[in-house]
């Protein structure tokens, strides 16, 4: 597979199947090295520029930015892989209505950093353990990881209700990877940033996708405002937050915050509802069953 999958459908499914069973997976050759290399030299002025991160869980020896959308048109390719969508579709959508984009990050890890503190990253928001995935995260290495140089580490088989084992799982190893490949996890998956006892600084990014009424990671409404989520496509608008989330999550004046994207924004709007079907029709059958004087008028 190199930046086109066949027979999508099955695709998606298989590995699906392969990260609920194991909390991660590496599917290979999903871009050329090539793209992958042109999306590095986007972002090399980034990589050279952007101080190194304080705090002891970002790391003294790694610098990280976000906002890649607008800082390379390549990036949003490797956003809307459509075989990464599918996946992520299939394994948030018992929980939500849409999905939508929780980070875009550049990460460098420079030679002398640390291991990362051993984490899952559902634990940013507080809620239930072990029976809700909140997200997926994707790794594109932008050079090769290795074990050496700081490739994640990760805990097979660590997600899930497992999450809620008080014992230590056993059995992580570091992921290597190749530059096009990508590196999938779940968010209840037990992972972290090895050390860089190497030479060399290991680039990639990280793209991380959520329940679509969480408060994401990175505040998409103010890295894509409306002037520039204007130029975005309709499908990435919406994946960056201008989509509402039914019943009527995230609307701006009671309409879904895509009429902000237009050229001509009205003053004034007319507040609509946006349910879910079953909503719809929960709704109808009451507006169907009122007799009072008043009715008729109000509806």
């Amino acid at each position: 597979m190199t930046g086109h999958v066949v027979d999508l459908d099955a695709a998606v499914e298989r590995w699906t199947d392969v990260l609920l069973e194991h909390g991660y997976c590496v599917i290979p050759e999903l871009f050329p090295r090539e793209t992958i290399a042109a999306l590095d030299a986007d972002l090399a002025d980034d990589f050279r520029d952007t101080p190194f991160c304080k705090g002891g869980f970002y790391g003294a020896r790694t610098k990280r930015f976000g906002r890649l959308l607008v800082r390379s048109l390549l990036a949003r390719d490797i956003v809307q892989h459509q075989l990464i969508l599918g996946i992520v579709r299939r394994v948030l959508a018992p929980w939500c209505d849409t999905i939508q984009l929780n980070l875009t990050q550049g990460l460098a890890l420079h030679p002398g950093a640390p291991p990362q503190l051993t984490h899952r990253d559902q634990d940013m928001w507080r809620g239930a353990i072990g029976e809700t995935e909140y997200l997926v995260n994707v790794m594109w290495p932008f050079t090769r990881y290795t074990r050496v140089n700081g490739a994640t580490v990760v805990w097979p088989e660590s997600h899930g209700r497992r999450a809620l084992d008080p014992q230590a799982p056993t059995g992580e190893f570091a992921v290597e990877l190749e530059p096009g490949s990508a590196l999938l996890f779940l968010g209840s998956t037990l992972h972290g940033a090895g050390g860089n006892s190497s030479g060399e600084v290991r680039r990639g990014a990280i793209v991380s996708y959520c329940l679509g009424w969480l408060k994401p990671y990175e505040n998409q409404w103010l890295a894509y405002p409306p002037d520039v989520a204007r130029e975005f496509s309709p499908e990435l608008a919406a994946l960056v937050g201008y989509q509402q989330h039914r019943p009527n999550l995230g609307n701006y004046e009671g309409q879904c915050p895509s009429v902000l994207l237009r050229r001509d924004v009205p003053h004034r709007f007319a507040a609509t509802d946006a349910l879910r079907p079953d909503q719809e029709e929960l709704v109808a059958q009451f507006v169907r069953e009122q007799d009072w004087p008043g009715h008729a008028a109000a509806a």
